[in-house]
């Protein structure tokens, strides 16, 4: 029997969790009541079953079932709760309530694969759904009163840290290859290192494969990845084993990154969480042109293509000792967020560079990102309307001096009125 494997015993009980909020909920038990309303079998499985037993919030309830979708789709419209047919050939179907999403899932066998798209046949056999999943954490079921099934010994994976395929990790990979990003991803997210020798193995040997997935899938596994608690340990193991260069070649600032995610999940800085797009450029070792390029390959929305491209390019840092005017204008100019964001970036770069960097350098940064915390960005009390009233025409020359009066206001550190812009604006077009 192969590690991860579920044995061929029935499927027994392997201990009892209390219910947890989300078990009891209306909509759980409505959903879960229509499904077993003939006498059939449902239990929790995957993500939210992991995450119970662990303790964490549970975002999203799958369910798997022994009925048929098209019976699961009858049983949760004779309960009179709405059914989408989301993946009816895979054997899915969302059950709806409010705001709730319930995805229900018949058991089933991968019977034939490509490294994307699965062809499934249904069975009845719960253990035989588990050897067909990814990781033996995600193979557990729960039933609806807490008692836990673990046919593929996650259990014991989770409480040690330990990420582990079920059954074969080439196989599993070979099913579909997202499963390699997919092994990062949860190696930076439960894992302890080092990693497990089984899976290493396998994702080295199939490296190669990864150029088969959409930029879409890719991006969806990474941003995951770089939010994970162990984004940068993770992210340099791939890098070792040559893995990342088929998805990221331009990532190379392991360092900062490790510096940055430090930054992000302790109390230094106070108020900012993990970013996943902030991480990915402080990972990049690229100028705006090759941020561009990886925003393209990854598919990613315009705004964030933006975004990356502007902290990739990481120019005209203010560093620590920056007084606070000239962090007020920078503010101006860049806005909170995107401020933030690169002095988060630089302070990372600064770490990375320096291990004995000194505590006032960290303070005049945490100093920054308090001042953009609090940042209200003023308005210039002058418009363009106030140009042509004094005679100047539509143009270039309007521009100008409205420039020219801007920059002078911020000069004044934001000081100088609306009567005292109207009086220097004046001066400027009487020149």
């Amino acid at each position: 029997m192969k590690p991860g494997e579920p044995g061929s015993a029935p499927l027994a009980p392997a201990g009892r969790i209390a219910p947890r909020d989300w078990m009891e909920a209306e909509a759980t038990r409505a959903v879960i009541a229509a499904l077993t309303s003939e006498g059939a079998e449902a239990r929790f499985v995957g993500g939210c079953v992991r995450d119970a037993v662990l303790g964490r919030a549970v975002k999203d309830i799958d369910i798997a079932t022994v009925e048929l979708p098209e019976r699961v789709i009858a049983l949760l419209q004779k309960a009179g709760i709405k059914a989408v047919p989301t993946g009816v050939a895979h054997g899915t179907v969302t059950a709806v309530i409010d705001e709730a999403r319930f995805e229900i899932t018949t058991l089933r066998l991968d019977v034939e694969t490509d490294g994307r798209h699965a062809k499934v046949a249904f069975t009845d056999d719960w253990a035989r759904d588990a050897a067909r999943r990814d990781f033996t954490i995600n193979a557990m079921f729960l039933a609806p009163d807490g008692q836990l099934f673990d046919p593929c010994r996650g259990l014991a994976d989770l409480k040690e840290g330990r990420v582990r395929f079920v059954g074969d990790a080439h196989e599993r990979i070979a099913e579909d290859v997202l499963r390699l990003l997919r092994y990062f991803r949860f190696f930076a997210e439960f894992d302890r290192p080092p990693p497990d020798a089984r899976a290493l193995s396998a994702c080295k040997d199939l490296a190669g494969e990864l150029g088969k997935l959409s930029g879409e899938r890719v991006r969806g596994e990474l941003m995951k990845l770089l939010t994970a608690p162990g984004a940068a340990a993770a992210l340099a193991i791939m890098a070792e084993e040559g893995i990342l260069p088929h998805v990221l070649p331009e990532a190379r600032a392991f360092a900062r990154l490790a510096a940055l995610c430090a930054i992000e999940d302790a109390p230094e800085a106070p108020g900012v969480s993990p970013d996943g797009l902030r991480r990915l450029a402080s990972v990049l070792d690229v100028d705006g042109a090759g941020a561009k390029a990886v925003a393209a390959r990854l598919r990613l929305s315009n705004a964030d293509a933006d975004r990356l491209k502007a902290l990739a390019g990481r120019a005209g840092g203010l560093g620590p000792a920056a007084d606070p005017k000239a962090v007020r204008r920078r503010l101006y100019r860049l806005g909170a967020d995107s401020f933030r964001d690169l002095a988060l970036i630089e302070w990372a770069g600064a770490k990375a560079a320096d291990a004995g960097l000194p505590e006032t350098a960290s303070d005049g940064y945490r100093a920054q990102l308090a001042t953009a915390d609090t940042w209200i960005t003023p308005s210039l009390p002058v418009r363009g309307e106030d140009v042509l009233a004094l005679g100047v025409g539509a143009g270039p020359a309007l521009g100008a001096l409205l420039e020219r009066i801007e920059a002078w206001w911020l000069d004044q550190d934001f000081g100088p009125d609306r009567e005292a812009c109207l009086k220097r604006l004046r001066e400027l077009v009487m020149r």
